[in-house]
């Protein structure tokens, strides 16, 4: 009783709180006595100035209350405890240190070893074990090579910080020096071959001695599964002098994931116990394999189901788009984890629904950050990319750490919007947490600066790619293609093949359209025909669509109807779009008005193919058959897409549409176009009337091509964006003949780079001219 009140009195003595206060001040602010006394360097008090002598057990009982503070995370009143002792042993230096490290607090863990008087075995084990876990194993090893003694504990603390950090060889060398080895040393540097693909090795290791537990038996068969090499792995199962159920359900895992149901269901009969996991490793198998309607049934009669096996159950729903049949499963969950969440507002989001998706995100009792990034997906996939950016910032506010998901989803919604200094923002952060050269990111902050009009700033991210894959390569020449840098992206063209990455389909789409963009006509038949022959590529409607629009481009109509008839399959509507843009480039009217008809017929809501067709119409001056596409579209219930167009300016983004009444700067706006008019006309601007589709007078037809959306947002960029800096202006649409021209125009007698992204392809504005060289 004495020793309880003792240890009461002395814990509930008011101190300052030593978290506050430097660590020599922590671990020296022990309770004075009254009578001044002399101390040891561990806080001891001179024995004769002692009216009693602190006994052994009663050291042992503070120790004990450390070590039940600190498993309650309360490392301050463990720390209180420890400065009230007025005798400490080092079992009570220990348990401060082994607190700290359990709670995550390093540093004040490493201050206390630094200040221990005297360190035993323990003591210096303990460190050992913080550094190698804190991922320090310089340090480690520097204290490793310090211990004045050793014992089999250190040694295997060295071997699991080399072996759980890949460093194979060194974790080998530490295992060959150890002077005793135990079952965590053999298996530590087992797991170390198995974990790191080193199987072989693995293998002779497990072969030099025959008194392996069941654990290391299953180590060494997970190995052979993840390597899909169940021939090995059946042949150790078959020698197992002792199976557990792990061992049972390895080998099951390993059947259902390599489409080997019948094996698997095999085992399973024979399988002695089965636990959830074994029913639910069968149960995967067949959602894996597309088994859904033996999935259900073996789903129905497990005895035991886990949050495992309904999330097993859902997924394969989810995967076949069933997905009221996957929220009835959800709904019935008796307990839901996070999983359970982020599989259903996945598979809403993959499939288009957003509002059912945004509804169980609103709804989720705790996120993280596949749920952001699912969310953030869904609507950058339908083409909201303003929310999706919202969501992003939110995401941030809420503290949920950012992965690479999160932040490719986010980047892709900076493509679609063209927002690009959020883009760049997006892009130091990445840079920040170590994603920048990694392929996954890398490629979605390529292709957002490919998207967005820096085109320059793209090829400096595709250089700092480590390891490009073909990804890489085919967003950097679709990129150079659609900026209209032909020769560039042929380049890069020939750097992939130089490198060894073999060209696919998609290259080959990317290159044919970077010969089309710049008019490159026997550069481009020359990769085509070379397709199959050097690249084993069979050209599909793509390739053909880019071949028939590049000929047609070229004025070399009958060529490109030649290659069209000789197509291998029937053509599509892009194919037939390609004839009409080309007729209308080079006024064929009968051509125009046969790949029309064609388009009609198997896209009839195609409004921009009625507008093609009209402006063809209108160029020849035929107005009546201009108002009875007018008439077609209503009858038909076709819609003309409004055009706008956008450009982002100090985070914000500002929409435009033709003759826009709704912008707070109109007038502004609108008496600087009217200045610019002037001056491009003394530059030589003369307006494309024939663009108009009504038959007005000539001055009429003027003032309605003056207020083009495109025209708008150049003038509020001028406006508004420093001198110095480009103009990036997005539209969802083509942009018209007369717009270009007035662009051109402008770009010199205002001296801005203007960069302006249509749906086609990307212009550069600069000093009178182009970059497309007016070939469009």
């Amino acid at each position: 009783m004495r020793g309880s009140y003792r240890l009461r009195q002395l814990y509930n003595t008011n101190h300052r709180s030593l978290h506050n206060e430097p660590i020599n001040k922590r671990l020296q602010n022990t309770r004075k006595t009254t009578t001044p006394s002399k101390k040891t360097l561990n806080g001891r008090h001179d024995a004769k100035n002692k009216k009693s002598p602190i006994s052994d057990s009663e050291i042992v009982k503070w120790n004990m209350s450390i070590t039940a503070h600190m498993r309650n995370c309360q490392c301050e009143s463990a720390l209180r405890v420890f400065n009230s002792m007025p005798r400490r042993s080092s079992v009570s230096y220990n348990a401060m240190i082994s607190g700290y490290l359990s709670n995550d607090k390093f540093d004040l863990a490493r201050e206390v070893f630094e200040k221990t008087p005297n360190r035993d075995l323990v003591t210096w084990n303990l460190m050992l074990s913080g550094f190698v876990r804190n991922g320090n194993l310089g340090a480690a090893r520097t204290l490793f090579d310090q211990m004045p003694e050793r014992d089999v504990v250190s040694w295997n603390a060295m071997l699991s910080g080399y072996a759980q950090n890949g460093y194979v060889d060194e974790a080998r060398k530490i295992f060959d020096r150890m002077p005793d080895k135990n079952v965590i040393s053999w298996n530590g540097i087992l797991a170390a071959y198995v974990q790191n693909g080193r199987i072989e090795e693995a293998r002779n290791l497990f072969e030099s001695k025959t008194d392996w537990e069941v654990v290391s038996w299953n180590c060494l068969m997970g190995g052979y599964v993840k390597r899909k090499r169940l021939v090995d792995a059946r042949y150790l199962f078959d020698r197992m002098p002792i199976r557990d159920e792990i061992s049972w359900n390895t080998l099951i895992t390993g059947y259902t994931q390599n489409g080997e149901l019948l094996e698997a269901r095999r085992l399973f009969d024979e399988s002695p116990t089965r636990d959830v996991f074994t029913w639910t490793a069968m149960l995967s198998g067949y959602v894996q394999n597309g088994m859904l309607d033996e999935a259900r049934r073996f789903f129905n009669e497990m005895p035991e189901k886990n949050e495992v096996s309904w999330n097993a159950m859902i997924a394969g729903y989810v995967q076949c788009k069933r997905m009221d049949v996957a929220r009835e499963l959800f709904e019935a969950m008796p307990y839901r984890n996070i999983s359970s969440w982020n599989t259903m507002i996945t598979g809403y989001a993959q499939g288009g629904d957003i509002s059912q998706a945004r509804n169980l995100f609103d709804r989720m009792p705790r996120r993280d950050g596949i749920s952001w990034a699912a969310i953030i997906a869904g609507y950058a996939q339908i083409g909201q990319g303003e929310e999706a950016l919202q969501l992003f910032v939110n995401m941030k506010r809420d503290g949920e750490r950012l992965n690479r998901s999160s932040f490719t989803c986010s980047l892709r919604a900076c493509a679609d919007v063209a927002a690009l200094e959020l883009g760049k923002q997006l892009h130091g952060q990445l840079v920040k947490a170590g994603y920048e050269t990694g392929c996954y990111v890398g490629n979605a902050l390529l292709a957002m600066y490919c998207k967005c009009g820096d085109i320059d700033e793209a090829y400096d991210v595709f250089e700092d790619i480590a390891e490009k894959d073909v990804v890489s390569w085919n967003t950097m020449i679709a990129g150079y293609a659609r900026h209209g840098f032909g020769k560039e992206a042929l380049r890069v063209f020939e750097s992939m093949k130089t490198v060894g990455i073999n060209p696919d389909d998609v290259t080959m789409v990317g290159v044919l359209s970077a010969c089309s963009h710049t008019g490159l006509v026997d550069k481009g038949t020359q990769y085509f025909y070379s397709m199959d022959r050097d690249y084993g590529i069979t050209a599909n409607s793509k390739h053909y669509t880019c071949m028939i629009d590049l000929l047609g481009r070229a004025g070399r109509l009958d060529e490109a109807q030649n290659l069209m008839r000789n197509m291998p399959f029937e053509p599509d509507a892009a194919t037939w779009g390609a004839v009409l843009g080309a007729s209308r480039i080079h006024g064929n009217t009968e051509l125009g008005e046969k790949a029309a008809q064609m388009i009609f017929e198997m896209e009839p809501d195609n409004a921009g193919m009625y507008v093609l067709l009209s402006n063809l119409y209108a160029a020849s001056g035929r107005w009546g058959d201009v108002s009875k596409m007018r008439l077609k579209m209503r009858d038909s219930g076709v819609k003309k897409v409004p055009g706008y167009s956008w450009l982002e300016v100090q985070n914000m983004i500002h929409t435009f549409s033709v003759g826009d009444p709704f912008h707070p700067d109109k007038e502004k706006i609108y008496a600087f176009l009217e200045e610019l008019d002037l001056k491009m006309k003394l530059d030589g601007y003369v307006s494309s009337t024939k663009l108009v589709l009504h038959d007005v007078e000539e001055e009429e037809k003027e003032h309605m091509l003056k207020y083009h959306s495109e025209k708008l947002a150049v003038a509020f960029g001028i406006l508004s964006i420093p001198a110095g800096r480009p103009i990036r202006v997005m539209k969802n649409l083509r942009m018209c003949e007369d717009c270009h021209n007035a662009i051109k125009h402008i770009s010199k007698i205002e001296g801005r780079l203007i960069i302006l992204r249509d749906s086609h392809r990307f212009h550069h504005f600069s000093g009178g001219s182009c970059s497309c060289g007016d070939y469009w």
